[in-house]
């Protein structure tokens, strides 16, 4: 596990002085923590694997790099890290390679890529990978669309089911019609097969 290990009596002061050697705080890093037998009458000690969020960033643009060379793509990147969150975008010749249809080869990558960030370092960072703003248009395009249906609904008072979406994208569907005063929505049904439908309200 790649990382930088410190040990001491209590979990919060192990924290306390790796940030400080490191001149780092809590949002800038990833903490995998593990108790460890000091010896027979010393007790327990903890022992930390602090990674900055820059060296994971880095380790995935250089695993996906080897990946998607290995599929004859060339591909250059574009990281940001924002409340702990790093979202990395791609760029290439090919990006419907890239994206797959219906975003699949796209969602299978960052499935992939979260798995091996996980098993090397210990803990898996919120990781977002999208192809040029790919992401960013679809969920404008989710946005038009529940705000068109939630007016159909409100004029209908026939509740609409759709599609079965991840968490953040049923979180986008409620934001956008929040401020609807005629309808409402309800998250239904178990993961992967979770959906949002709108509803109208009744007087």
């Amino acid at each position: 596990m790649m990382g930088n290990k410190f040990t001491g009596k209590d979990y919060d002061g192990v924290v306390k002085d790796a940030l400080e050697t490191l001149n780092l705080t809590e949002d800038d890093v990833i903490i995998f923590s593990e108790e460890k037998k000091a010896g027979l009458f010393k007790g327990t000690q903890v022992e930390i694997t602090v990674t900055p969020l820059t060296d994971v960033v880095e380790f995935v643009k250089a695993y996906l790099s080897q990946v998607l060379n290995a599929m004859g793509l060339e591909v250059s990147f574009e990281a940001m890290i924002r409340e702990k969150q790093i979202k990395i975008k791609m760029y290439s010749d090919d990006n419907p390679i890239l994206i797959g249809q219906g975003g699949r080869s796209l969602a299978a990558l960052q499935t992939l890529m979260r798995a091996v960030v996980k098993n090397r370092f210990g803990r898996a960072p919120y990781v977002s990978l999208d192809v040029e703003n790919y992401k960013d248009r679809q969920l404008m395009h989710l946005e038009k669309t529940a705000r068109r249906i939630a007016k159909e609904v409100a004029q209908t008072k026939v509740p609409v089911e759709l599609d079965n979406m991840n968490s953040y994208e049923r979180l986008v569907v409620h934001n956008a019609i929040a401020d609807f005063k005629d309808v409402y929505t309800e998250s239904v049904g178990e993961d992967p097969n979770r959906h949002v439908v709108i509803k109208p309200k009744e007087d």
